[in-house]
C-alpha cells in the first residue's frame, strides 16, 4: 500500500502537491488507522520523543515490560519487534510510514500484546503520523538542536514535539483487565470490571525545556531527575523519582533508585538516563521495583548502540549510530573509560536537508578527541559526498588534524574502516559512528545501497586475520 500511494504522489506536480501536502499526510494517517481497523484501540500504547536515547529507552521499556510478564511490540530506530519477532530496521526511517506502523500495531493485536512503544519523531508529528494513534503513556527524553533546517527553526521543532502532548487529551480513554489486555469498546457496565488505563507523561526534568512538558494535561505525570539536580519541580501533583550514585565500568553503568542498585551490562552514563525511562514506565504501571531491575540487567546490548565487534582481533571496534554532536561527546566520554592507546574514528555527515552546521562540529569533536580521523561518506542523499567530507574535514584540521597524517578523507566508506582497521594497533579503540545498525546508505534520486557498518567490520577483521594466519 505505501509503494502504490508514492507511486500516486510521483505523478502530482511538485507546486501543487506542496499545496495539498497537509491534507494528504492527515487523511493518509485516517485511512490506515481505519483500513487496519484503529488497531491501537486494543493496545496499551507508549510514544517516546526527543532529541536522544529514544531508540535505547524503547529497547529498555520493551524489555522491562517483558520480564514483569507481558507481550510487548515495538518500533524503533534500530529494531521493530511484534510480539513474536524481532528483526532490524531495515526502512532508513524512524517513524515508518502510516500503514507500516498501523500494519504492525494491528499484528501486535493478532499476537496479544498488551503493549505498543512506539519512537515517535517531529518529523512524524509534522506529517500527523502520531494522528489515528490512541497513546496512553507519553515519555520526553530531553531537547537540543536538531533537524531544526527542516523544521524553519529550533522553536518549531520544539513546539512539533509539544504537538504530540497536545494530542494526548483528544486520544480516547480506555480499560484494561488486571493483566493489562484493553477492552475496546467496553460497555458501561463491563467498564466496571475494568481499570482505567490513565493518559501519563513522563519527563526528564533535568532537560532544559522539561518544565514546557510538564504542562501539557495529563491524567497522571511522571518526571524523574539526578539527586543532585537544581531542576526539580515543586508541582505536588507530579511523581518525582530521583536517581543517583552514577559508577561507570568497562562492564557496564550502573546506578541507584530509592534502595535498588540496577547494574546496566551498557556502558555510559547516559544510559542510566535512558533506563529512568523504564523504570518510570514500570512504576506508572505497578511494576514493582526488583522486577525492573530484573528486566533492565539482562539487557546485554542494543544494535548499533555501543556495540562492540569482536572477532579475536587485539584491539576494540565499536560501532554506534550517534550522528550529532551532542551525541558524539556523550559516545566519547564512555569510550574513553575502556583503556585504550589511541582512538581512531571513522564518521562521516548526513545530507538531504539534515543540519550543515553539524558537519564542522563533528570534525572538531573528532578532531579534539581522537589520535587519528577518518572522514567518509555516510548518507548524502542528493548533495555531492565529498563537499560534505570535507566539511567535516575542515573541523578536524581546525583542531590541529594534518591530512594523510593523523587525518584522512576517503570517499568509500567499506575503505575507510579497512584502513581504521590497517592502522589499528594493540589496544586502540576504533570507533566507526554515523550508522550503527542501519541498514543501507541513501544516495543521489533516491537509491538506497545495502549497508551494515557492523557486517562490513567483521567481514573485514575475518579477512586480515586469515590472511595473517595463512601467512
Amino acid at each position: 500500500m505505501d509503494k502504490f500511494l508514492l507511486k500516486i504522489k510521483k505523478l502530482i506536480p511538485s507546486k501543487i502537491f506542496k499545496i495539498l501536502q497537509p491534507t494528504y499526510h492527515y487523511l493518509l494517517s485516517a485511512f490506515s488507522a481505519f483500513w487496519y481497523g484503529r488497531p491501537s484501540e486494543k493496545l496499551i500504547v507508549i510514544g517516546i520523543t526527543g532529541t536522544t536515547g529514544k531508540t535505547t529507552s524503547v529497547y529498555m521499556m520493551a524489555k522491562t515490560l517483558e520480564a514483569a510478564g507481558y507481550k510487548v511490540g515495538y518500533t524503533s530506530t534500530a529494531m521493530f519487534g511484534d510480539g513474536e519477532r524481532e528483526w532490524l530496521n531495515d526502512k532508513k526511517m524512524t517513524m515508518v510510514g502510516r500503514f507500516f506502523t498501523q500494519r504492525m500495531l494491528r499484528d501486535m493485536v493478532k499476537n496479544k500484546c498488551q503493549y505498543a512503544v512506539i519512537e515517535t519523531t517531529s518529523e512524524g508529528v509534522r506529517q500527523f503520523r502520531h494522528k489515528f494513534i490512541n497513546y496512553d503513556i507519553l515519555i520526553f527524553t530531553g531537547l537540543y538542536p536538531e533537524h531544526i533546517e527542516s523544521h524553519g527553526g529550533f522553536e518549531n521543532y520544539k513546539i512539533a514535539k509539544g504537538k504530540l502532548f497536545e494530542h494526548l487529551k483528544s486520544c480516547k480513554t480506555k480499560y484494561a483487565d488486571e493483566k493489562k489486555f484493553v477492552y475496546a469498546g467496553a460497555s458501561e457496565l463491563k467498564k466496571t470490571d475494568l481499570n482505567k488505563v490513565k493518559k501519563t507523561t513522563i519527563v526528564n526534568l533535568d532537560d532544559e525545556y522539561a518544565f514546557y512538558f510538564t504542562e501539557f494535561w495529563a491524567e497522571e505525570k511522571w518526571g524523574y531527575a539526578e539527586q543532585n539536580s537544581k531542576r526539580k519541580t515543586q508541582n505536588a501533583k507530579l511523581n518525582l523519582i530521583t536517581y543517583g550514585e552514577i559508577k561507570v565500568s568497562q562492564s557496564g553503568t550502573s546506578f541507584k533508585v530509592e534502595k535498588a542498585r540496577i547494574n546496566l551490562q551498557l556502558l555510559g552514563a547516559f544510559n542510566a538516563t535512558n533506563a529512568m525511562n523504564a523504570v518510570c514506565v514500570g512504576l506508572s504501571q505497578n511494576i514493582n521495583l526488583d522486577s525492573i531491575k530484573n528486566g533492565l540487567e539482562k539487557i546485554k546490548g542494543i544494535p548499533g548502540r555501543l556495540e562492540k565487534i569482536d572477532s579475536g582481533q587485539p584491539f576494540t571496534v565499536i560501532v554506534d549510530y550517534a550522528f550529532e554532536p551532542n551525541a558524539v561527546k556523550k559516545l566519547y566520554d564512555a569510550v574513553k573509560i575502556i583503556p585504550h592507546n589511541k582512538i581512531i574514528h571513522v564518521l562521516g555527515a548526513t545530507g538531504g536537508g539534515r543540519d550543515a552546521s553539524r558537519r564542522p562540529a563533528l570534525g572538531r569533536l573528532a578532531g579534539e578527541n581522537a589520535e587519528i580521523v577518518i572522514v567518509t561518506n555516510e548518507d548524502p542523499y542528493d548533495d555531492d559526498p565529498k563537499l560534505i567530507i570535507d566539511q567535516v574535514a575542515f573541523g578536524a584540521e581546525y583542531k590541529g588534524k594534518e591530512e594523510e597524517k593523523d587525518l584522512f578523507k576517503i570517499l568509500d566508506r567499506g575503505q575507510a574502516i579497512k584502513k581504521a582497521l590497517a592502522l589499528a594497533d594493540e589496544n586502540d579503540v576504533v570507533l566507526i559512528t554515523g550508522k550503527g545498525s542501519e541498514q543501507a546508505i541513501c544516495a543521489a534520486r533516491g537509491e538506497k545501497i545495502p549497508w551494515d557498518d557492523r557486517r562490513v567490520t567483521e567481514r573485514f577483521l575475518k579477512e586480515s586475520f586469515a590472511t595473517e594466519m595463512s601467512g
